[in-house]
């Protein structure tokens, strides 16, 4: 990855030609359908996600086919993250709202590595607090800045420093 655009960053390994926007997908769903299991949790997320699941509910909402919920939800517990799974194809806020609407918290905590993200959550859902948090290093310098856009409250990208923020926000003094 060298920019923002993921179109630009699948090469076929033979040429390292571009791969063709309209087969983009086609090998999307191949690698959720055969390689999904094998992707391991980003630095401190597992501990980050355990350690909140202690003060709070965690629900998992991902861009995924409704179909693939049961095969992420085991993916995500196979590196010991146990928590309800939701999928969602396209903008999160509708979802999130979704969510919102079944559990009633009195605080929520939206966490997501896109900006688009935040951006429909805080369009739909302007009380709900939201972290930009984007864990992979190689991609992390090449995403838009959700904070700065004036769509996430803060923008932390290692579990390490984001589970004190995050902590604090569902405890601290505003809480």
């Amino acid at each position: 990855m060298d920019s923002a655009d993921f179109s630009k960053a699948l090469r076929y390994i033979d040429s390292g030609d571009l791969v063709p926007a309209e087969e983009i997908w086609n090998l999307l769903n191949r690698f959720f359908d055969t390689e999904m299991h094998r992707q391991q949790a980003i630095a401190g997320a597992v501990a980050g996600i355990n350690t909140l699941g202690e003060n709070a509910d965690v629900v998992i909402l991902t861009n995924l086919n409704d179909h693939r919920r049961e095969m992420r939800a085991r993916q995500l517990a196979d590196v010991g993250i146990k928590a309800r799974v939701f999928t969602n194809q396209g903008p999160k806020g509708p979802a999130l709202k979704a969510i919102l609407d079944e559990y009633r918290p009195n605080r929520a905590l939206f966490i997501d590595d896109l900006p688009q993200h935040h951006d429909s959550v805080s369009q739909l859902t302007p009380e709900v607090l939201r972290l930009h948090l984007c864990g992979e290093p190689l991609l992390a310098p090449h995403i838009d800045c959700a904070h700065q856009a004036g769509h996430a409250h803060a923008r932390i990208d290692q579990w390490e420093a984001a589970l004190p923020w995050i902590i604090e926000q569902l405890h601290g003094e505003d809480a």
